[in-house]
């Protein structure tokens, strides 16, 4: 037996109502009143109240707090899996749970890392009576990683010319928000013409002489973190054009005609189209075969973003986007597919039964695709949960019979598919409890006469006990029609009297007990006003009363209240009220207006109002002007079967004359108390003809309106009922459509009471096939909405038509629709699949159609299902999901991405229709070649000995082929930070392990590391380490406290202005150093100016410098230990523009470039003749013998150069360590070495500081010297207020 009070409420009928409420507490489950004092005495499973999301990205720089709340009696016990095992808190000294609750706190503020808490986290409450479990929660740490360094070259380009200025952001978590702005931080306008784009791309339709500029710079804000990110500023120069030819639109974005969109229900559908041409094109959007939502569509950056909100299913088809400027229109289709993650139907709800009662949770979900339903007991699935005899599962419903105490659990819903998943607890709580009354004792209750009467009863016990009142002792219950019985126990008298007067006693009865409680009922007179204030006009500086006498029950004390214009009285002392009265002296103009007056007691209130007119003292007394009083006498005559004369006598017009007459009707058969609309004559008319309907009891009210207003409505007229006659009209939206493969449901819309004309209601539904030559098939049904035909072909066209009808007749004959019978699954699998492999990780696949018949129904396309059945490297055979993927329509080919190397794949082929899937295609296999391998998942160096150091690695965690050997370059870096000559070895693949000997004693080296397969070489992972001191010798001063310290300064950055320049560095190494700037112009023979920085601080201003100049720059450090930074060039602002002459064309520049000229050649002669004496080390020699790894050597064999790979040395050094403790650094670490902050190769200085005369060899920046933010270095928190 369920048992569920429900908040609707039923009528007793003598002799009937016991089993009526008998019969409705069979059905209905048991619901626990919030009493506190009972909720104390019952045991309840635990049920999750708070819980953290599901997918939670936390702040790293924060402590972590997962939530995990639940209540339950006896309170629950909490624990946690991660990664689906269990999680022991207490062995993780960063791990607290507050207590009385499951909320895990992970304090990694002090000590630890975010990154070690990253995992699936599960929190399960438990107690007696079962167990809840959460949600997996995700927790994945905020990412804001830096800008991949790139060489941004100038851009120069005619005026009317299209561009595309690529961002390219950061990778982060979440998302990063784009925007363009320039050096001083100001957003860059954007317009018809310039527009940013969704993936963050600047695009110009076409560009103007007023788009050149230097600083076009993308930011990248990542607000969880509140950090932003700049790329480096991109140059774009605008060549003026004498003549620029105009042309027709074309779409920069997206590329081809057409393009495909999927996105998930409840999401924004965010489509974009970017146009180039000249004039600048415009763009119009529309949905083909249907029309775009009205309320849920927006347009974006100047239309060229077309996004709709809470997108369903039904915004699936094809949006085509045109573009169109004077010279012609272009467009491109975007086919949207939407699917759906799970979303409940129906949630499984809470049950509480009574032993050997039954009961079903329900759980239902929907989805697309549909989604997996499962059921778990207590956190457990059900499959090898412990068996309880009382409970059946079918699909999505659990059903028990007969249950028992040790039936309560807690049961878990799970609905899944590709698109996430939905988990909802539902316990089943069995009670056996005696009845109890809630309600206090001896509750006194206090109504006005004629108004309902509540009396209540909250109760509860287990079986649900029935309910039954009776009244001042007496010994039979309630049964009179006159009383209401809620099945929340609350018993309604609708009209009390004064006899309702007394005492009424609540029963409550189950098989475990009885209880009962007494309440009184007070029936007290309505409070009335018998003397109401009355319109008053009076003259200004008179005095006015206005009366109000009020008649009240004598055991209620009113409170009288005047009021203003609904608000209060002004604070005037002209203003009295005595008693019955309210006196107003000395009445001026602002005294205009409407007094109230209000009764009020403790259980109702009346008011009644007066309007006050003041008006200039006259002579004779001024008309009064108001809306005109009601109509009255109204009479009908001629009366016929469809028209009837109403005749009405106007009230007065109250001096304004009136300019028609509003004429009402109320059905009192069908909609009794709601007056609609009839017809309006005009002011001077008193009859009017009025238009009838069969089968309608008319009433009539007339208004009358004149510029004042409209006056209140007359008295109704007599009714008058019209005679039955035949429908005028049949049903609308008349529709055929197949729920099974051999049925047609036929629905339509009904006719409303007074459309039907007539009395018994009808319809004559009738069909036929379309293409046969059958007979119309009818039935008449009752005034339903639908007709359901079985035994009907599959996915055949019929004919449709439904006619009203009533006992009157028919009405005119219905036009014909078509529909169809419903379809099933196809029958026939597409043939001849082949499949192209295109790469290692793309292949495209072709088939045949399958014949349109076979298809039996609507055709939605073709799936693919492929599966990859096992690896050409490993050849393990391991079970891995099928994907799938959907083309629309009838084509016959598509491309399979993401596939991985060196795999063997299946697949087949399925054609999808309105009911699902057909027959697969037979398998077809197939192979992906060989890639390139990832990078070996580690490198550690060990053991380090005087001349030798071993190295050990993992292998690559993805070989995407056979691995055919390792190769590992190394080079030694000198006490100058100098790179030295470099080694070149190859390993065999087999090894993991290997032992370099030889080397140099106490001596820092670099190592480059990576695999190779058939395909080519991986990425590579580098690490840098140092063999150790010969005992008989002296520590190095870079070494000391068993930790290398190396001086440097790093991360040199200038931001230059017109005649000045802020040079700022990073420094790690000893304190109490003296830092020096030297600078230059970039390219002269000059020598370095030099300027001493005050103290120790990281950052100096220069001035003095000229405008439109390279200059170059570096940092020092003064002392025996001496060291520089790496260069930098910056480039001076312009000065500012000036009337000036072309100087290329005067003589006098003329002679004077010649000059020069010819004493360069001098001393170019003099350098030669000394260096060829001199017998220094050629320039050549020095390059070659400290080659750069990274750039990679002419293949032999065709004399081409080598790809050029900076993927691994674009990260940030962390500061103040070079490697971990363990001395491994996986791919995701720093590689940067201490030779990427030197100033060259071969650079020298004598023991002053000052540079050796000597070529030094400097090299072009490695990518490992990208590593450094290219966003300025004070203006974060200044930019924070543009995002």
């Amino acid at each position: 037996m369920q048992l569920k009070i429900m908040p609707k409420k039923k009528r007793l009928s003598a002799g009937r109502a016991p089993l009526m409420l008998f019969l409705c507490q069979m059905i209905s489950a048991l619901e626990v009143p919030l009493d506190p004092k009972l909720l104390e005495d019952l045991v309840q499973p635990p049920t999750i109240t708070q819980q953290s999301p599901k997918d939670y990205i936390i702040d790293p720089r924060e402590n972590i707090v997962i939530q995990c709340e639940a209540k339950g009696k006896p309170p629950p016990s909490f624990s946690w899996t991660r990664n689906g095992t269990h999680f022991d808190i207490d062995k993780d000294p960063l791990v607290t749970m507050k207590p009385g609750s499951g909320t895990l706190t992970i304090n990694i503020m002090s000590e630890g890392k975010a990154e070690t808490y990253e995992g699936v986290y599960q929190c399960t409450a438990r107690n007696e009576r079962g167990a809840a479990i959460s949600n997996n929660i995700v927790i994945r740490p905020s990412r804001s990683p830096l800008w991949t360094k790139e060489k941004l070259e100038p851009i120069t380009l005619r005026n009317g010319q299209s561009l595309v200025l690529p961002c390219r952001p950061p990778v982060g978590l979440p998302p990063p928000i784009i925007f363009w702005m320039d050096n001083s931080f100001q957003r860059l306008p954007q317009s018809e013409r310039v527009s940013q784009g969704l993936n963050g791309d600047l695009y110009f339709s076409n560009v103007l002489p007023e788009d050149t500029r230097e600083d076009y710079i993308c930011y990248a804000r990542f607000n969880h973190t509140q950090t932003i990110q700049q790329k480096q500023p991109i140059s774009v120069k605008v060549i003026s054009a004498k003549s620029h030819r105009q042309r027709p639109p074309t779409f920069l974005t997206p590329d081809g005609n057409t393009s495909r969109k999927e996105e998930l229900r409840g999401n924004v559908l965010s489509l974009e189209c970017i146009a180039e041409g000249l004039p600048t094109p415009i763009i119009y959007w529309i949905k083909e075969d249907g029309t775009l939502p009205v309320n849920r569509t927006f347009y974006r950056n100047f239309k060229k973003t077309l996004q709709i909100v809470q997108v369903t299913e039904a915004d699936s088809g094809n949006y085509q986007c045109i573009a169109k400027n004077s010279l012609g229109a272009i467009h491109h289709t975007i086919s949207v597919t939407v699917k759906a993650a799970p979303y409940w139907i129906i949630a499984p709800q809470n049950l509480v039964l009574s032993p050997e009662e039954d009961g079903t949770l329900i759980c239902r979900a929907n989805g697309n695709p549909k989604p997996r339903i499962s059921w778990l007991s207590n956190g457990v699935p059900i499959e090898i949960a412990p068996d309880d005899p009382s409970r059946k599962i079918d699909g999505d419903t659990i059903i028990f019979s007969k249950v028992q105490e040790r039936s309560s659990a807690v049961y878990q819903c799970n609905a899944s598919n590709e698109y996430g998943y939905l988990l909802a607890n539902a316990f089943v709580n069995v009670l056996a409890e005696p009845p109890r009354i809630l309600t206090s004792a001896n509750t006194l209750y206090q109504v006005i006469a004629n108004r309902p009467a509540l009396l209540d009863c909250a109760f509860f016990g287990s079986p649900l006990p029935v309910i039954e009142w009776f009244k001042d002792a007496k010994g039979s219950a309630l049964r009179e029609d006159i009383y209401v019985l809620h099945e929340n126990g609350t018993l309604e008298i609708p009209v009390a009297q004064k006899d309702s007067t007394g005492t009424y006693t609540c029963v409550a009865r189950n098989k475990l007990g009885m209880a009962k409680n007494d309440v009184h009922l007070e029936i007290k007179d309505p409070t009335r006003i018998i003397k109401q204030p009355e319109y008053a006009v009076v003259q200004r500086g008179s005095t006015v009363s206005f009366e109000c006498k009020v008649k009240h029950d004598h055991t209620l004390i009113p409170t009288v209240t005047w009021l203003k214009d609904h608000g209060e009285l002004p604070n005037d002392g002209r203003f009295t009220v005595d008693k019955d009265y309210l006196v107003v002296a000395d009445v001026n103009d602002d005294d205009g207006g409407t007094y109230t007056c209000v009764a009020n007691t403790t259980l109702d209130n009346v008011s009644a109002s007066a309007v006050l007119s003041v008006v200039a003292p006259t002579p004779t007394p001024a008309p009064i002007y108001d809306v005109p009083n009601p109509p009255f006498d109204l009479e009908l005559t001629d009366q016929l079967d469809r028209s009837v004369q109403l005749s009405w006598t106007p009230g007065d017009d109250n001096n304004s004359p009136i300019t028609k007459f509003i004429i009402e009707y109320e059905d009192a058969m069908h909609e009794p108390g709601l007056w609609h609309h009839q017809a309006e004559v005009p002011g001077t008319q008193t009859t009017a003809q009025l238009k009838l309907s069969p089968y309608v009891n008319y009433s009539f009210r007339v208004m009358a309106e004149n510029n004042l207003g409209r006056s209140l409505p007359s008295e109704a007229s007599e009714q008058y009922l019209t005679k039955a006659a035949e429908p005028d009209k049949n049903p609308t939206a008349v529709e055929g459509l197949g729920s099974e493969p051999d049925n047609l449901v036929i629905t339509w819309k009904p006719l409303n009471g007074f459309e039907s004309n007539g009395p018994g209601l009808q319809y004559k539904v009738s069909w036929r096939q379309k293409d046969g030559d059958d007979e119309w098939t009818s039935v008449v049904v009752a005034n339903v909405s639908k007709y359901i035909v079985s035994g009907t072909p599959t996915f055949v066209p019929y004919l449709i038509k439904v006619q009203a009808l009533n006992d009157a007749g028919f009405a005119p004959e219905p036009a014909a629709v078509m529909g169809h019978s419903g379809e099933d699954l196809p029958m026939v699998a597409p043939g001849n699949v082949h499949v192209n492999v295109v790469n290692s990780t793309l292949a495209e696949v072709h088939w045949d159609p399958v014949p349109l018949k076979s298809i039996r129904g609507h055709l939605q396309g073709y799936r693919i299902y492929y599966w990859k059945t096992q690896s050409s490297l490993t050849r393990n055979r391991r079970h891995i999901e099928k994907k799938i993927l959907t083309f629309q329509g009838s084509k016959t080919h598509g491309m399979l991405p993401g596939l991985e190397p060196f795999s063997h794949y299946t697949l087949n082929v399925r054609v999808v229709n309105g009911k699902g899937e057909g027959p697969a295609s037979p398998d077809k296999v197939f192979n992906t070649p060989e890639g390139v391998p990832s990078a070996p998942s580690s490198l550690k160096i060990v053991n380090p000995t005087l001349d030798s150091l071993t190295l050990e690695w993992e292998p690559p965690s993805h070989p995407n082929g056979i691995l055919t050997e390792y190769t590992l370059k190394y080079q030694p870096i000198n006490s100058t930070h100098e790179l030295g000559p470099l080694v070149d070895l190859k390993i065999p693949a087999n090894k993991t392990r290997w032992i370099l000997k030889n080397l140099n004693i106490s001596t820092r080296y670099k190592f480059y590391f990576y695999a190779q397969t058939a395909a080519g070489s991986g990425s590579q992972i580098t690490e840098e380490a140092i063999t150790t001191v010969d005992e008989a010798g002296i520590l190095p001063p870079d070494v000391g406290a068993g930790k290398a310290v190396y001086p440097r300064i790093s991360k040199l950055t200038t931001a230059a202005a017109e005649t000045s320049a802020n040079i700022s560095w990073e420094y790690e190494g000893p304190e109490l150093v003296n830092f020096y700037v030297e600078y230059g112009v970039a390219g002269s023979k000059e020598e370095w100016r030099r300027e001493i920085v005050n103290g120790s601080r990281s950052f100096f201003g220069l001035k003095g410098l000229m405008p439109g100049t390279a200059y170059k720059v570096r940092v020092g450090a003064e002392g025996d230990s001496g060291f520089v930074s790496s260069e930098d060039v910056f480039e001076t602002g312009p000065a500012m523009a000036s009337r000036q002459v072309d100087i290329a064309t005067q003589g006098w520049f003329i002679g004077l470039m010649c000059a020069v000229a010819l004493l360069i050649l001098i001393l170019l002669i003099v350098c030669f003749i000394r260096r060829n004496k001199g017998g220094k080390y050629p320039v050549k020699e020095k390059e070659d013998a400290h080659a750069d790894p990274e750039i990679q050597p002419m293949k032999e064999d065709d004399g081409t150069f080598g790809e050029y790979s900076d993927a691994e040395d674009h990260k940030p050094l962390k500061k103040g360590s070079r490697t971990p403790s363990d001395r491994t650094v996986k791919k995701e670490d720093s590689d940067d070495s201490l030779v990427d902050y030197g100033e060259g190769v071969n650079g020298q200085f004598n023991e002053d500081g000052s540079f050796i005369g000597q070529y030094s060899g400097k090299k072009e920046k490695e990518p490992a010297e990208g590593n450094e933010s290219s966003e300025a270095p004070s203006p974060v928190n200044a930019m924070n207020s543009f995002v």
